[in-house]
């Protein structure tokens, strides 16, 4: 519990000194949400209910503290196709043990929308209205969003792991801005014979996000539209503590386990979760059945709301998985914004690999 105690107190102690300076800060609710969607399908087939169950490479994403249970070298990627393929994901993963209780792991991510068409210079300001050929002056672009992470994770016991990640990102939108942020990750576990508990501060020192803006290439902005340029500037993406419990209940052929996660977040922005005062709450909950741990059904909620006008919102996940030597293959599917949402569906497709373990 010692350990425990020094966690929760580095978390009170953080928020009480820094309240007063994020709060006179531009804080920005979505600064960093292409990380948010999770990696790795089978944690997102489970719901996103991995806080307490990660215990491999991608624990460098969700609570770096789970590295300590890698025992040999791993690798792992997946690709993602969200909003009907308009956005495409990209994450890898690798993890090394260096010492018999320390691990250390690095992820990459990409998220991003290609071949946006620029047509600005397509528009004669002049005559107002398009240029005599204006394919000639159509140009693609992307906007896309880079992520990489250096995670340390750490046994002290034989029930408790400590972790941490230190996080940098960069956002481009073409050749228009671009954003470089930078923050960690605080993480913790506790493993009892059936049950595990785990707790994550995501952006523990507050991700401090900085833009600028190419004037150059917006200039035609004014020219066609008439309005002011934007300008870059610095904003805030605040902590998130993320709380995850799982249970594992033995079967005659296998095994069920049952995981609820639970976020914190201290944004004052209430109006599609649950919430006490100005802390939002966002639970999830998933499952994984498994025969002989060798195949897997997974399920799970990924997102539980509860809407002023319609009441609760549930937004479920499937998947499955299989073990094939020293390779764990695995699919996850899902409705990303709710059952009644036309953004389109979500497939995730992951593979891990472990070097040097047995077939």
């Amino acid at each position: 519990m010692r350990f425990f105690r020094l966690f929760v107190f580095f978390i009170l102690s953080y928020w009480a000194i820094h309240a007063t300076d994020a709060a006179a800060q531009r804080v920005a609710k979505y600064g960093a949400d292409f990380l948010a969607g999770g990696v790795g399908a089978r944690a997102l087939a489970m719901g996103g209910a991995y806080i307490s169950v990660a215990e491999d490479v991608y624990a460098g994403y969700w609570n770096p503290a789970g590295l300590s249970s890698v025992s040999q070298m791993e690798a792992s990627y997946m690709h993602a196709e969200r909003f009907s393929g308009v956005v495409s994901f990209d994450y890898a993963g690798f993890a090394m043990p260096f010492s018999e209780r320390s691990v250390f792991g690095i992820t990459l991510i990409r998220s991003g929308v290609n071949d946006i068409k620029n047509t600005l210079d397509a528009w004669d300001s002049e005559r107002n209205q398009p240029k005599s050929n204006p394919e000639d002056f159509i140009t693609t672009f992307s906007a896309a969003d880079y992520a990489i992470m250096f995670s340390y994770g750490k046994q002290l016991n034989e029930r408790w792991s400590v972790g941490a990640t230190s996080k940098i990102i960069h956002r481009s939108i073409g050749d228009f801005a671009t954003a470089w942020g930078y923050s960690m990750d605080f993480g913790v576990q506790l493993e009892a014979e059936t049950w595990r508990a785990g707790a994550t501060l995501q952006d523990a020192t507050t991700m401090l996000q900085s833009w600028s803006v190419n004037a150059g290439s917006l200039s035609n902005i004014r020219d066609v539209f008439g309005d002011d340029l934007p300008e870059g500037g610095t904003e805030l993406v605040l902590p998130v503590l993320r709380l995850g419990f799982a249970k594992e209940i033995p079967l005659s052929f296998g095994g069920l386990l049952v995981a609820l996660d639970t976020d914190l977040a201290f944004d004052n922005y209430v109006s599609n979760a649950f919430s006490i005062g100005k802390t939002s709450i966002y639970p999830r909950l998933g499952m994984e059945l498994n025969y002989d741990m060798k195949l897997f059904l997974r399920g799970g909620f990924n997102r539980i709301q509860q809407l002023k006008d319609s009441g609760l919102d549930l937004t479920p996940s499937i998947g499955a998985g299989f073990l094939l030597g020293s390779a764990a293959v695995d699919y996850g599917f899902g409705d990303f914004a709710g059952i009644v949402s036309d953004l389109g569906y979500s497939h995730r497709v992951s593979i891990k690999y472990g070097f040097g373990q047995d077939d």
